[in-house]
């Protein structure tokens, strides 16, 4: 290895291939400069004379493998191995990858200039790579002493970009770090898999640990948006675990929250916790950059901004929302033809609208298959995409493709709580009440204040009903309709349950409000758009009905 000069606090560095993995251990940050561009292993960051390159998580994984392996060609085996963990994916999704790739770096399929395919062979970094490492980041402090560097502010990337400090253990034993450490190390991590968002590695947001900054302070020097800081506290072997997510550059706190668990097994409620804290924050950063897009003048909008904006338009859960939220959809589509969330979310706006009986299942079923399987396509690794086509699917009557489609987008992100509910759907319809159940109630423990919980609610009472548990299920449809009166599944779950148990009063109030929640229900109705898979269900359904009576 060979120092090649000095410049300002970097040390610019020629090395051999042989010296490059003990370079690019945690604890020796590299950057890789090509072109124009600058790729900080340490930070996770691309950049691109010195702006951001919004990147996923993934691709960025794909070019570091590439940069780190360019003497040589990486196979799609190894790719697939190692990006994938040797899960199964699709040609088309590696192709994806590689062109999200190449566009990420400034290459095309065209050009090949840094990113060349070797026919049956696989891929090969073939740029002009100088490799530095930050004397900053080489000296970070140990044992808590304070940093020397003073370093610049960095700028934000088009995407909401997070830190997560590392928990403060407030338990006075050090010998506990293990279990706070542990939790923001889980939280980044899965944050991470959720690929919209910018997750700041642990080496750099764990360089606060033990130090008063100010919150402002970091998110400068980490260039982020959104920070999200906790404590832990036990005692005993009780644990009280605090956590709150900061909007940094206005100072203002977006969320909060307090666990208070038994710990009978420490690693379970470290993964519990991790869970219920990921699924919570993640509508509540969607929900600040929609309030972001808001603000832009409609001609600055990108694809991104227009996706925030049909997302809180689509938690209102009425028709004209709903509407509104496909026309944003589409004029995302139209500027990223290959936006999987995108095409995800809008394939689940159709087929929602019509299961609420706002539109025809016969006009929405064809829109959402062409925009799932555009999805899935484009973005295999989307857990939206494959949301999208689970639900089309199910009201195609293809239930096992469906409960597959679902269990492929909670595999990816197992903290997707509407994926869960909607799981739940798809079981309840095949038959499985049980399961159904089951995935309500985990998607109301990972989301309990979501904008969907009312569905949630009364995907639950659907589940009781199938059951014949008909008094649960009419507490659960009131618990749904409490959250949300014109929310029309839950109207049919009380009104069929009131008829069943032969609670007269109750299902004759129960079906004036299905009729004032969706004036066009009838019998045939839910005969014809209902997708039932076991024929006694349906007349259970049917008969539940007729006895409130519905025609």
């Amino acid at each position: 290895m060979l120092l090649a000069g000095l410049k300002d606090s970097t040390v610019i560095l020629i090395l051999s291939f042989e010296s490059l993995d003990f370079l690019v251990r945690p604890e020796f940050p590299v950057q890789f400069l090509f072109g124009d561009h600058r790729l900080d292993t340490d930070r996770r960051e691309l950049s691109r004379s010195d702006a951001p390159v919004a990147v996923e998580p993934q691709v960025f994984d794909l070019v570091v493998h590439l940069m780190e392996n360019r003497d040589r060609v990486v196979t799609k085996e190894e790719l697939i191995d190692k990006i994938w963990h040797g899960r199964s994916v699709s040609e088309s999704t590696l192709t994806s990858r590689i062109n999200a790739a190449r566009k990420a770096v400034g290459d095309s399929g065209a050009n090949q200039a840094l990113i060349r395919t070797i026919a049956r062979k696989g891929f090969r970094f073939v740029g002009d790579i100088e490799l530095r490492v930050a004397q900053a980041h080489a000296m970070e402090p140990v044992n808590g002493h304070e940093r020397k560097d003073n370093l610049a502010a960095l700028p934000l990337p088009d995407r909401p970009a997070i830190a997560v400090l590392p928990f403060t253990n407030m338990s006075g034993d050090r010998e506990q770090d293990y279990f706070s450490d542990g939790i923001s190390e889980d939280i980044i991590t899965a944050l991470s898999k959720l690929r919209w968002f910018f997750v700041i590695a642990r080496n750099s947001s764990f360089i606060y640990k033990g130090r008063a900054v100010h919150l402002s302070e970091i998110a400068r020097e980490l260039g982020v948006r959104y920070v999200l800081e906790g404590s832990v506290r036990r005692s005993g072997d009780q644990v009280r675990i605090s956590a709150q997510l900061n909007d940094a550059s206005t100072g203002s706190h977006l969320w909060a929250e307090r666990y208070d668990r038994s710990i009978a097994d420490v690693f379970a409620v470290q993964d519990e916790i991790t869970e219920a804290i990921v699924a919570a924050i993640e509508p509540q950063l969607y929900a600040a950059e929609s309030f972001r897009a808001q603000q832009k003048p409609p001609g600055s909008l990108d694809a991104w901004d227009l996706v925030m904006r049909a997302l809180s338009h689509f938690w209102r859960i009425t028709r004209e929302d709903n509407f509104a939220a496909q026309a944003l959809l589409d004029k995302a589509i139209a500027i990223d033809p290959r936006y999987g969330k995108a095409l995800g979310l809008l394939a689940t706006s159709h087929i929602f609208g019509a299961h609420m009986g706002w539109g025809g299942m016969g006009t929405a079923v064809p829109i959402a298959e062409r925009a799932a399987l555009a999805a899935v396509e484009a973005d295999g690794e989307d857990a939206w995409a494959h949301h999208g086509l689970g639900y089309t699917h199910l009201f195609q009557r293809r239930f096992d493709d469906a409960i597959a489609e679902f269990e492929m987008g909670l595999r990816l992100n197992p903290n997707f709580a509407m994926a869960q509910a909607f799981y739940g759907v798809a079981l309840c319809y095949s038959g499985r009440w049980q399961d159904g159940d089951a995935a309500a109630r985990r998607a109301l423990r990972l989301s309990p204040r979501d904008p969907f919980s009312a569905i949630y609610y009364g995907i639950a009472a659907y589940a009781q009903f199938i059951g014949r548990n008909y008094d649960d299920a009419i507490q659960l449809a009131r618990e749904s309709l409490r959250q949300r009166g014109d929310f029309v599944g839950a109207h049919r779950v009380l009104t069929a349950s009131a008829g069943m148990s032969g609670r007269h009063a109750l299902a004759a109030s129960a079906l004036e409000g299905l009729h004032r929640a969706q004036p066009g229900v009838t019998l045939a109705w839910i005969t014809n758009e209902l997708p039932m898979k076991r024929a006694a269900d349906r007349e259970h359904y049917l008969e539940g009905l007729r006895r409130a009576g519905m025609e």
